[in-house]
């Protein structure tokens, strides 16, 4: 999986006491000689990232004998909460994981995360401009990216063929006709973990994207005001879709990487398509079986009519603040982890995708290298819902249009409790 696709964090009840951190400086002791410290949390916790990470501290510090990169990766949902409560405390580390967006924005304003538009200038160019989007807010940089991704249809061509497909659909109504014939042909179109919320979630928000438009989607948040011809579209459509009965028996109950959940569904060939990210393959073949060959990739259809591009993409990613009183040796170390040689190993190890201009071709799998050329040619990018909006806002997208999937809101409600909660925020 991305290096934070679940990865909400929210600024709320702190779940562990922590002492200070952040602020790198002199070691404790030291004399006129004293090394730079800076402290770097990160979740890069498995291989072949932690590995490659861990040599590259090991490649700068030699370049830079005055500096020590304290290496700290945490895992995930540790990471969150041990953030979380030092973010209440007032401090960050030096450089921490971030995945932008509303979390990060309510980090700015508190003054805990640093504007690194002058230091990075120079060289911030060489990043894709979808990479820097979910780090930028007022034309001004919060954060160095250091992967993305997006959601897109995963699906199985050899059941694309059984119901006599022969080539996934570019609309949304095409995208319906195929659903029937795929049904007719004694196929399950579509796996959905509907327990979780979240992946019902990508419907929605990819819909009003092409509808309404990603200009939409922005002044929307900004105006706290969701109920819009666009999102009651959104939830209109997507209500064709479910009225067609698409989804595998039991999804409402079903979770992502169970073995009987959306993942494996997908995997084990018992379903034709899924609406996932880029971990989509790896998590398929942990929770189910490896497609191999018969595994294809297309993007969000078009909507007939709508105002969105098909080029815009939506996903998310991982990258790194700054704190805010961390030394200047903290964003020339994520200079250096950015420079193309550096970045081109990570992005070839399989762990992360491309954020540096130019590096798609260091990508090996074949479906990840469409995601890849998608991302690097996106006309736009929206960063994943329920972590580009206030924690509160992102959480009412989910249940409700989970409710909705559910037959148990109509897109009317959808757009008009999004809006509520956006408003008493």
């Amino acid at each position: 999986m991305s290096l934070g696709r679940r990865s909400v964090v929210t600024l709320a009840a702190a779940v562990l006491l922590l002492g200070g951190c952040g602020g790198g400086g002199q070691e404790a002791g030291a004399g006129a000689g004293a090394k730079v410290t800076v402290e770097w949390w990160n979740i890069v916790t498995t291989e072949p990232l932690k590995s490659i990470w861990a040599e590259k501290v090991k490649e700068y510090q030699a370049l830079h004998p005055g500096v020590v990169i304290k290496n700290v990766p945490i895992e995930n949902e540790a990471y969150k909460a041990r953030l979380t409560t030092l973010n209440q405390s007032g401090k960050t580390p030096d450089i921490f994981t971030t995945w932008g967006g509303g979390v990060l924005k309510q980090q700015v304003d508190a003054g805990l995360a640093k504007d690194v538009s002058d230091e990075v200038a120079p060289w911030i160019g060489t990043m894709t401009p979808a990479s820097l989007q979910a780090y930028q807010f007022d034309g001004r940089t919060y954060a160095v990216p250091a992967d993305i991704g997006m959601v897109g249809f995963w699906y199985n061509k050899a059941l694309f063929a059984k119901a006599g497909i022969t080539a996934p659909p570019t609309t949304w109504s095409g995208l319906l006709d195929d659903v029937g014939k795929l049904k007719a042909a004694g196929v399950t179109p579509i796996a959905l973990a509907g327990k979780e919320k979240w992946p019902g979630h990508y419907y929605w928000a990819y819909l009003a994207m092409r509808i309404a438009g990603l200009d939409a989607l922005e002044q929307a948040a900004a105006d706290h005001e969701f109920g819009g011809p666009g999102f009651v579209e959104a939830g209109r459509r997507l209500k064709e879709l479910v009225d067609l009965a698409p989804f595998q028996k039991g999804f409402l109950g079903a979770s992502y990487n169970t073995p009987d959940g959306q993942a494996a569904t997908m995997g084990n060939g018992k379903a034709a398509m899924e609406l996932m990210g880029q971990w989509a393959p790896v998590v398929q073949k942990e929770a189910g079986k490896d497609l191999g060959d018969d595994l294809g990739f297309f993007p969000f259809p078009a909507v007939d009519g709508g105002k969105g591009l098909v080029t815009d993409a939506f996903g998310g990613g991982g990258g790194y603040a700054v704190g805010q009183d961390a030394p200047a040796e903290a964003v020339d170390f994520l200079k250096f982890l950015s420079q193309a040689g550096n970045h081109r190993e990570a992005v070839a190890s399989g762990a992360v995708l491309p954020v540096v201009k130019g590096a798609e071709d260091a990508v090996k799998d074949p479906n990840l290298a469409v995601v890849a050329r998608t991302l690097a040619s996106a006309t736009g990018f929206q960063l994943y819902l329920d972590q580009a909006y206030p924690p509160a806002v992102g959480q009412e997208v989910n249940d409700s249009v989970a409710e909705l999937i559910a037959g148990r809101k109509t897109p009317e409600q959808v757009a008009q409790a999004i809006t509520a909660t956006a408003k008493s925020e």
